[in-house]
């Protein structure tokens, strides 16, 4: 007798937004992937430090799951990956830098604060992404443009939180050296803000560690060239290798 079993379904994805991002960040893959697997969008929640982000957020998420995660959503995620290791079936981090501000960096961003508090945030989000950030192409000033309405709707009290985030993330390089879950680090080729010699420490730290470069993208490659990491994404979901592999 001849039996046909249904496939197992794919697990959920836990996706999480980067500095003052919201679900449009990540809409090319929300259209994709939701498609044929639940999706849950976290946002960064009312926490001024990753841990008590992650200690918000962990509690409602299901028993297994996979992570994608831009920017200082990927410091969210690698705290949840320390947190409950055991319900991280594979993580995938977009642009992120897995070091903490130095203390000159931290002390820098305080006049931030100060300018997003009396009106100024889109100059404030003008210091934090740059337009040198992102690709030099015909489509980056819409990328651009969007960055500063996802950052408007959030507002200065939320930007103010997030900042507060970069400037308390932890070192995670103890967490990161001990996960043996596949892990794909995302990095747009012309990133300034988190360039490829951290996204290739990065990878290199994980034992399971892969790293892809987006061609013709910089800090929001999601955004910037949607169908190539929509695609790397979607074989590095369905458990295939990817292009390149560090040890």
């Amino acid at each position: 007798m001849l039996v046909l079993r249904n496939p197992m379904p794919p697990e959920p994805l836990v996706l999480i937004p980067g500095f003052m991002a919201d679900a449009r960040s990540f809409m090319p893959q929300l259209a994709r992937f939701g498609a044929d697997r639940p999706v849950i969008l976290l946002n960064p929640g009312l926490g001024d430090t990753v841990e008590k982000i992650a200690a918000e957020i962990t509690p409602d998420l299901p028993p297994r799951f996979a992570l994608i995660a831009h920017g200082l959503g990927g410091n969210i995620a690698i705290e949840i990956l320390r947190k409950r290791p055991e319900a991280v079936t594979r993580i995938a981090l977009i642009s992120t830098d897995p070091l903490p501000d130095t203390p000159q960096v931290a002390a820098a961003r305080e006049a931030l604060l100060v300018a997003a508090k009396t009106g100024h945030l889109q100059a404030c989000m003008s210091q934090m992404l740059p337009l040198d950030a992102l690709h030099d192409a015909p489509w980056r000033d819409e990328v651009m443009a969007l960055v500063m309405d996802m950052a408007e709707n959030l507002g200065p009290i939320q930007f103010q939180r997030h900042l507060r985030v970069l400037q308390r993330r932890p070192d995670q390089q103890k967490t990161l050296r001990k996960v043996h879950v596949p892990t794909m680090i995302i990095s747009g080729e012309s990133d300034t803000l988190v360039p490829r010699r951290r996204a290739e420490f990065l990878a290199a730290m994980m034992p399971q560690g892969c790293l892809e470069i987006i061609a013709e993208a910089g800090h929001l490659p999601q955004l910037e060239q949607p169908e190539a990491v929509t695609k790397v994404l979607q074989t590095f979901l369905s458990g295939r290798l990817p292009t390149l592999v560090l040890r």
